[in-house]
């Protein structure tokens, strides 16, 4: 993980200068435990949070996010703080006394109200109420919209999330169901999510929905309505996954599922264990393919692999691309050759303006950093040849299971993998504007399909 250290076995997750006014806090949280009393028909949240934190340096204060909700109540280790204040999306809590590097910490906080989105740079973010439940979307900094967190995609944290609804509703959050319990006309769920996860990848999802097992590790939460048409085209993910595991190693999850809302949505997202569509994008034609590889690529890179700093995101945006071609040439259309020549035709008509390796907030989500990134890849397995390129990815994906990423980090396992370093490769196409050429040696033998 990138950072300084804060002291013996505790690393400071890095401020990120894409997210402003973000407080760094003083803290790294290890995991956090969410009760969530919710009304759908109102939109009435009251909740309680418990973070399980440490201290990253001496300090006698420490600070989480939280955006448009009401905070009722602070403690910290059971006991009042010596003061907390709520402004700003800030909680601010002044401990009294100071503690030494690496100090536990349990921060409780009691809170309410009626959770909606944060709108900044990429939209409206977060907490969002569909015509009948909600979806929580939380990439890059919406996490903040519905729990108190270190909201860093470094501080990678365990996570329970215990949830009370109206009875007739699923209710889908990160990790394994463990119970489902019904009350008065109501339903508790309890999931977990062992595996450390960053604060924006953590959701919900509450709707009118089927749930539909279609494999003994993946299920689709589908409105009874698109379920002819969904369950057509999601009924390829299972050959995905095979292709998937064959190139990048191991799923890094032990379920997958993917829910398909009512509401047309604008874009797929995912989160950790699971990907989002809308109505729109289930057609019963197969038609938005590509997309279902996509969010399923996530798994390995962005969800799994991390990254420290925003800066970094093609090696979520531009690896998930990759896929999409991948799973094309797997399946009978381009190959990824065909469509790395097509996309850097087509970058080639674009303003040359765009750094992949530092794009700005604006730039994030540039369809050209998609596209240049899945090209970073392409020009590196024409580099290397296929058996060390399927050979890095799946030693990248080991290496850093559940971990924080950063394109220092990929330059040096690629070239300790190749045996040749790649970080010339990588400068040209990462960090300067003007756009390479791809080499037209195509020596290297095409990959054998997956088993």
């Amino acid at each position: 993980m990138d950072g300084e250290p804060g002291g013996p076995g505790v690393t400071q997750p890095p401020e990120d200068p894409y997210l402003p006014g973000r407080p760094d806090g003083g803290v790294t949280v290890d995991r956090y435990e969410l009760e969530l009393d919710y009304r759908v028909s109102t939109n009435r949240l009251d909740a309680r949070a418990v973070l399980h934190a440490r201290a990253t340096r001496p300090l006698d204060r420490v600070a989480v996010s939280l955006h448009g909700l009401r905070v009722t109540q602070v403690l910290v280790g059971g006991k009042r703080p010596e003061r907390w204040t709520h402004r700003d999306g800030r909680i601010a809590i002044r401990l009294g006394h100071e503690v030494s590097a690496g100090t536990s910490l349990l921060i409780e906080v009691r809170y309410g109200g009626q959770p909606g989105p944060v709108r900044g740079p990429w939209g409206e973010v977060g907490w969002e109420e569909l015509e009948d439940g909600l979806i929580v979307a939380g990439q890059p900094d919406g996490a903040p919209t519905w729990f108190p967190c270190h909201d860093s995609p470094a501080d990678k944290a365990s996570f329970s999330v215990t949830v009370t609804a109206e009875a007739g509703y699923e209710v889908l959050a990160n990790g394994l169901l463990v119970s489902r319990t019904p009350r008065a006309g109501r339903t508790r769920w309890v999931y977990d999510q062992p595996e450390p996860m960053a604060p924006y990848l953590a959701t919900l999802q509450i709707g009118r929905y089927e749930r539909v097992p279609t494999d003994a590790r993946t299920q689709v939460l589908v409105p009874p309505r698109l379920r002819t048409a969904a369950l057509h085209d999601l009924d390829r993910q299972v050959e995905m996954m095979a292709l998937f595991e064959n190139r990048f190693g191991p799923y890094p999850f032990d379920g997958y599922t993917v829910v398909v809302t009512d509401d047309a949505l604008e874009i797929p997202l995912e989160a950790q264990g699971l990907a989002v569509f809308g109505a729109n994008h289930m057609d019963g034609r197969r038609g938005s393919e590509r997309l279902v590889a996509h969010e399923l690529a996530h798994q390995w890179f962005g969800n799994s692999l991390t990254v420290g700093r925003w800066r970094d995101i093609w090696l979520h945006e531009g690896f998930a691309c990759y896929a999409e071609w991948l799973w094309s040439e797997q399946s009978g259309g381009w190959s990824a050759e065909r469509h790395a020549r097509s996309a850097r035709a087509r970058l080639a008509t674009l303003p040359q303006n765009l750094v992949i390796g530092d794009p700005g907030p604006d730039g994030m989500f540039d369809d050209r950093l998609y596209k240049r990134g899945a090209l970073t890849l392409h020009a590196l397995r024409l580099a290397v040849g296929d058996r060390a390129f399927f050979a890095i990815l799946r030693t990248w994906t080991a290496r850093h299971r559940h971990g924080t990423v950063s394109t220092e980090l990929f330059v040096a396992c690629a070239s300790e993998v190749s045996g040749t370093s790649v970080a010339l490769l990588v400068e040209a196409w990462v960090y300067r504007p003007a756009l390479p050429e791809l080499s037209t040696d195509r020596s290297a033998a095409p990959a054998s399909p997956a088993r």
